[in-house]
């Protein structure tokens, strides 16, 4: 089967591939538009395995609130221009709202999860053959209920929190809001202190206790007295540990729990994802870098 010129535009467009290797496919596929495209995915998904084992601890933080349901993603590449890409950033949506319309039950279930008859995974590949970066679907989470927001530095950290409250009260989701902006930054290691762990808490007292016995001036304080220390110490921990028992950013004289309380908002629960965190970073000397490519 005989191609053009305008063939190969075409196949080029529909890849995003060279023009010389939709020339060599089609050529290969007797001018078959669709055998041609097979063979480049095969030779694509050949080209992203060479890339799989370089770090990917760059990319984009995204959520997406439809009917009901939010769902978090956060998807890796090699390099932060690669994240501000258009069609990585669409792909990074794409993901989120098929992690609300499937439900995967892991990454795994995700990635063999299809979008119009090809797979995540498929997809993901891919869009590493063709923008040349290693890629990674890392995380996501899925809340359903009433969900609100919070993207941080164009998608450096997300945060989703679940509310009980009436979101079509504008005073509700602007607290809902703040709630999730403070979520961002502070980073509370626990919700409540009521979700603190018993040994947590153990743990930190004697820390504490040993603390005020290396004090000289604490030597011949009664035991009552040096409790009542403790504990004062330990609602201190509370305070700037837990998300609602910290003082409200925006407004220091009341508790983030207070402060939710009055505008009719009750948190059931939260997720912070900071983009790369946990991952290692690639270190690249740009300078180093251009000189090799002027040689």
């Amino acid at each position: 089967m005989a191609f053009t010129a305008s063939d190969v535009k075409d196949l080029r467009e529909k890849t995003g591939c060279g023009m010389m290797d939709c020339k060599k496919a089609l050529t290969e596929a007797d001018g078959d538009m669709d055998k041609a495209i097979e063979i480049l995915r095969e030779k694509g998904m050949a080209k992203a395995v060479k890339k799989s084992g370089r770090i990917a601890a760059e990319g984009l933080v995204d959520i997406v609130v439809e009917g009901g349901v939010g769902a978090m993603i956060e998807v890796n590449s090699e390099t932060d221009f690669v994240a501000k890409n258009e069609e990585f950033v669409t792909m990074v949506k794409d993901f989120a709202k098929q992690v609300i319309t499937n439900n995967p039950a892991d990454v795994e279930a995700l990635l063999a999860s299809t979008i119009q008859g090809a797979t995540v995974k498929d997809i993901l590949t891919e869009k590493i053959a063709k923008i040349g970066e290693n890629m990674n679907v890392r995380r996501f989470a899925r809340f359903e209920g009433n969900v609100v927001d919070y993207i941080h530095m164009g998608g450096k950290i997300g945060v989703m929190v679940k509310v009980e409250a009436d979101l079509s009260n504008t005073g509700a989701v602007t607290a809902a809001k703040d709630a999730a902006m403070q979520i961002a930054a502070m980073n509370p290691l626990y919700m409540d202190k009521s979700v603190v762990p018993a040994e947590d808490v153990e743990k930190e007292k004697n820390i504490i206790l040993a603390q005020i016995k290396e004090d000289p001036k604490m030597a011949n304080k009664p035991e009552n007295i040096l409790e009542k220390m403790v504990d004062g110490k330990i609602n201190k921990f509370f305070e700037e540990n837990c998300l609602l028992q910290q003082k409200f950013v925006k407004d220091d004289k009341v508790s983030v729990e207070k402060y939710l309380a009055a505008n009719g908002v009750k948190l059931i629960d939260y997720v912070r994802f900071e983009k790369g965190e946990g991952l290692e970073k690639k270190e690249d000397d740009f300078a180093a870098e251009v000189a090799s490519m002027a040689k």
